[in-house]
Order: C-alpha cells, then structure tokens, then sequence
C-alpha cells in the first residue's frame, strides 16, 4: 500500500492494535482519540487495504513442548524464479518451519523452525529439507536462548520519520 497516506490517527490505530490485539473497539476508540464508530470504520478500511493481515494470539512454544528453535540457512542449486517458487511452496507444507525468508547473497532462503525436541528436528532436516529438490546445502544454528522478540514494526521510528519529513 506504498501510495496511501495513513494519518496519524490510522497509524495510533495500528500501533495499539499491535500491542494488544483483543482489545474492544471502545477502548481503541478511547486510546487514540475518536469516538467508537468511526474508530470501527478505520479499523475495516485498515484491513480492507491490507494494512491489517491478520490477529493472532502469541503462544509460548516452550510451555507447548516445543523445545528446539533452529534456523537453517539453505542453498539452492538453481535461483530461477520457479525453482524458488517451487521451494517455497513445498516449505510451506513443513508444520516445523514457521517462517522462511529469501535472502540476497551467499544464502538463499532462511527458516526459522520449531521441533519438539532434538530428534524431531534431525529427522525432518535429513528426511525433508537435506533431501528436497535443488536444495545444495543447508546450515543450521540451534538457538540457545531469545533475547528479544517482537513483532510488527516499530512505531515510534515511523513517527519520528514522518515528523522529520514535515
């Protein structure tokens, strides 16, 4: 949506349905400033031109049992378009990988993946992604600890960025 001009009152909107979610249309409504219905028509039209994709909640992985997060740097043999295209649509069909980036240089794709344990992560890396098609390597850094995560973007350098163009 590059040719939309969001007011400042659109982005207080994103940027507070960002940090919570679930909360009602009153209390957005109370945050950033405006009444409840037109609050609500905002909130729509945001999502209707894509701005919104989507709600989720944010699960913990470790109280599930999902011990091991691992992101694996994969090389492809062909960079064509649908050799790309093809790799991405089979990574889409494994549980365990749950994002998957195209990269420019060395590198082609990274995935972050989740597993259960240990095992289940070696079983899909040697039976799934070692042994799809055009894939020419894969290296893989176990993650030890997460230092910081947080989604969406940050609002206040797209704020101060705005103010510094006026």
């Amino acid at each position: 949506m590059p040719g939309i001009k969001l007011d400042p009152i659109d982005r207080k909107i994103l940027a507070e349905l960002q940090a919570d979610g679930r909360m009602t249309n009153v209390e957005l409504s109370r945050r950033v400033g405006i009444s409840a219905p037109p609050c609500l028509r905002r909130v729509r039209a945001l999502e209707e031109t894509g701005f919104i994709h989507s709600y989720h909640a944010r699960v913990n992985a470790r109280e599930l049992g999902f011990e091991v997060t691992v992101f694996a740097m994969v090389s492809l043999r062909s960079q064509a378009e649908a050799d790309l295209s093809a790799f991405e649509d089979r990574v889409r069909a494994w549980p365990l990988v749950r994002e998957c980036h195209m990269l420019n240089g060395e590198i082609d794709f990274i995935l972050k993946c989740v597993a259960p344990d240990l095992s289940s992560f070696q079983s899909f890396l040697t039976g799934e992604l070692t042994a799809a098609p055009n894939v020419a390597s894969v290296k893989t850094s176990l993650v030890i600890r997460n230092g910081k995560e947080e989604p969406g973007v940050p609002f206040d350098v797209l704020e101060s960025r705005i103010s510094d163009d006026d």
